[in-house]
């Protein structure tokens, strides 16, 4: 019998990310991810649902959601579910949860301010520096055709 876990979220974070890392030092994120659904009623009135997911990311993809995401952000995630079941300590009884075991992650929307190295700089510094057609050099006009050892590709 053929099978086929996998699932698509486009949502937005309900919590700043938590990471964290394994004994091995694997990196382990869990995020939770609102994803809302707009419907009408036969009545014609509008109503939203909103559904709660909790996902978990390993390895690189986590460190990249850990630094760049934040609660409210909207998130693209492909993924597969993993339920887990485990017995509760205080009551004994079996316990379980269906997640989604993030593979692939797209961040979405613009970027917030105060990230990237483009926030390093004040506007009037960017102003103020030319750019970067007027700072390069005119071509030399009598130039040999021979490549420079800069330009050598090796």
């Amino acid at each position: 019998m053929a099978s086929f876990n996998k699932v698509i979220l486009l949502g937005n974070l309900t919590r700043d990310p938590e990471v964290r890392y394994t004994p091995k030092g694997s990196a382990v994120c869990d995020l939770g991810l609102a994803v809302n659904r707009q419907y009408t009623l036969d009545s014609g009135e509008k109503r939203e649902e909103v559904t709660y997911v909790d996902v978990v990311l390993w390895a690189r993809l986590a460190e990249i959601a850990g630094e760049y995401l934040k609660k409210g952000r909207p998130v693209f995630i492909e993924g597969r579910l993993q339920l887990d079941t485990w017995d509760d300590k205080q009551s004994g009884q079996k316990r379980s949860k269906l997640r989604v075991i993030g593979e692939t992650m797209q961040l979405l929307g613009s970027r917030p301010p105060g990230t990237g190295a483009a926030s390093e700089s004040s506007e009037q510094d960017r102003q103020s520096r030319p750019s970067a057609k007027s700072a390069a050099p005119p071509p030399k006009s009598g130039a040999p055709a021979e490549p420079d050892d800069d330009e050598i590709p090796f």
